[in-house]
């Protein structure tokens, strides 16, 4: 069937009589089951709640929580009714917070915890909300429990609420999104039911669903890379077991044994440095490198989709790869990527452990994917073909346009950025990239993100920077120099291992800001930068090095809620160390580090 709203897609989830449509853990631990009848009966006695508080459509209801059933419940809820919902990220302050609630003109509000009740509290005054609802089972004069919205559903259907839902159209708003941002004031993001729908139908059309599939649901649900994910899980009968905090991420892994897994780059870069980490003594150094070459020897068959039959294939699998995957719950069939650039390197390191990693590509106002790989069309170092109802155009500049179904409306009360961020109905993505022979789209860079030297030479920075994140002692590269005589590059170490590099060289230290200045370290660094740089355009080598004491998280304002670097943010808070290297030096020898803390 043709996909026109969200609400199409509730139907076909609640249609199926499903036993266990998605999975949550219990305070005693365990994991309980709610079934597609659970799931409509929760979802419509949600809906009703909101209709009696006069909640029409139009009206924005805002979403504050981290991944649980409550929150798919209260988004399908808001889309019944043609409610327009409003997702915040948990970890926003509550002046951030305040922002939304504002600009959005949120009525209602659902929250998760009673930590997120009390930041409300703080700023409520100054926002429109009348209605609060609670996840948690919290004691409050001051909100409703959802528990006791969600049992006052229908056991046997709702006759006159799903006639009223099957009346919102694809043109209806479903959600307004803001953009974390990496600079500047967030925009609300309009999308429609069909933006959303459109885009569901599309980009899982060439994977397959085979038998029970599990998947977790662990990358935030404020981001449209997560929601459309879910969505589109729970449209193809997968299971989605939530996980509400990273930190539990590989426990939850262990317990639900996913045979789907779809997270962004900075996970799978994390898979990859524990792996290089549980395999950097003597004899397991030596077997992981072999299984490595194994790998590279089959590196075609795996693309392809084939498990390679020879011995020591075999035997790699049993020695290396089997392990890897266990770590990722042993079960994994499908592996997908997104939200950020995977980066070749990474991604052909996963194919020499035997995982084919689906990269692919996409923005909040798009729905978000543009382009995806599949496993009929897959091609290393691209995020795929587009989707077959998407049009890509690649300006002379190089920029990436795009024009199709699951295009945003606009910005919300921004007619302006609205009117900026199209040329000619095609929507500007901001990317650089091309297209091949092959129809597969390739994104080398943002657009805002070239480099340009004072010798007026441009630098595309991802590439350089996923070469130097490849190497498990590097958590964060970010190179600078825009307008300077050479480009230089900021380090945040990957801790674990290079503490674990440290004590195996026996170097003390009492503080990681006293580990970054010992001229071992430094020497370490400088053969990684060295080893990046031997592939560089002589204008594009990396002149100076930057060691940073620090590791880069949304909570201190580095990384997006999303996980992206916010660059602009990094070289304002390094701007003084990044000033001296330039200071310092009239010419551009060989690397030469200078730390800060």
């Amino acid at each position: 069937m043709s996909l026109a709203t969200l609400n199409d897609i509730f139907f076909a989830i609640v249609g199926r009589d499903n036993p266990r449509v998605t999975m949550h853990r219990q305070a005693s631990g365990g994991w309980a089951s709610i079934s597609s009848r659970e799931l409509y009966r929760n979802v419509s006695g949600t809906a009703r709640k909101l209709l009696n508080w006069t909640i029409a459509k139009g009206d924005r209801v805002a979403i504050l929580g981290e991944n649980r059933p409550e929150w798919t419940t209260a988004d399908f809820a808001c889309q019944l009714i043609g409610a327009v919902s409003v997702p915040i990220y948990s970890t926003l302050t509550a002046q951030q917070t305040q922002f939304i609630l504002q600009d959005a003109g949120c009525r209602v509000i659902f929250l998760s915890t009673e930590a997120q009740l009390r930041k409300l509290e703080s700023i409520r005054a100054q926002t429109p909300v009348e209605k609060v609802v609670v996840m948690d089972p919290v004691e409050s004069t001051q909100a409703f429990g959802m528990a006791q919205l969600m049992r006052e559903g229908p056991e046997n259907g709702d006759p006159g609420l799903d006639a009223g839902a099957r009346r919102i159209t694809s043109d209806d708003l479903a959600t307004i999104i803001y953009t974390s941002g990496t600079t500047g004031v967030p925009k609300g993001v309009m999308l429609t039911h069909g933006n959303l729908a459109s885009n569901i139908e599309y980009s899982l059309k060439s994977f397959e669903f085979p038998g029970e599939q599990v998947s977790l649901s662990f990358l935030p649900l404020s981001h449209v890379t997560a929601r459309h994910v879910d969505f589109a899980l729970l449209y193809n009968g997968v299971t989605l077991a939530y996980c509400p905090f990273v930190d539990q991420l590989s426990q939850t892994l262990l317990e639900i044994r996913p045979t789907m897994f779809v997270s962004v780059p900075r996970v799978y870069e994390k898979i990859h440095a524990q792996a290089d980490l549980k395999a950097k003594d003597f004899p397991k150094k030596q077997i992981f490198h072999w299984a490595l070459s194994v790998g590279r020897a089959h590196e075609k068959e795996v693309l392809a989709g084939k498990t390679p039959r020879s011995l020591s294939w075999k035997l790699a699998d049993k020695l290396v790869y089997s392990k890897i995957r266990a770590g990722m719950g042993g079960r994994g069939q499908v592996f997908i990527s997104g939200g950020a650039p995977l980066g070749r390197e990474l991604a052909q390191w996963f194919v020499h452990v035997g995982i084919r990693i689906h990269e692919g590509y996409g923005l909040t106002e798009t729905s978000p994917v543009i382009a995806v790989n599949t496993p009929r069309d897959h091609k290393l170092g691209t995020v795929g073909k587009p989707l077959g109802n998407i049009e890509v155009r690649i300006e002379e500049d190089g920029e990436i346009l795009v024009r199709g179904p699951s295009v945003f409306k606009g910005y919300w009360k921004q007619a302006s950025e609205t009117e900026k961020a199209f040329t000619d109905g095609w929507f500007k993505t901001g990317d650089i990239g091309n297209l091949d022979g092959d129809g597969y789209l390739s994104v080398t860079d943002r657009k805002k993100d070239l480099l340009k030297t004072s010798g007026g030479k441009f630098i595309a920075l991802q590439p350089i920077e996923n070469s130097l994140k490849h190497n498990a002692l590097v958590a964060e590269a970010i190179v600078v120099g825009d307008k300077r005589k050479f480009p230089a590059v900021l380090i945040a170490p990957y801790f674990p291992m290079l503490e674990a590099w440290a004590r195996n060289n026996e170097i003390t230290y009492s503080s990681r800001t006293e580990l970054v200045h010992n001229p071992l370290v430094k020497e370490l660094y400088d053969r990684i930068v060295e080893d990046v740089n031997r592939n560089l355009a002589r204008f594009e080598k990396l002149k100076r090095a930057i060691l940073l004491a620090d590791e880069f998280t949304p909570q201190d304002g580095m990384l997006t809620h999303s996980m992206k670097l916010r660059r602009r943010a990094v070289e304002e808070r390094y701007r003084s160390l990044i000033d001296d290297v330039y200071a310092n030096a009239e010419a551009a020898p060989a690397v030469s580090h200078i730390t800060g803390d």
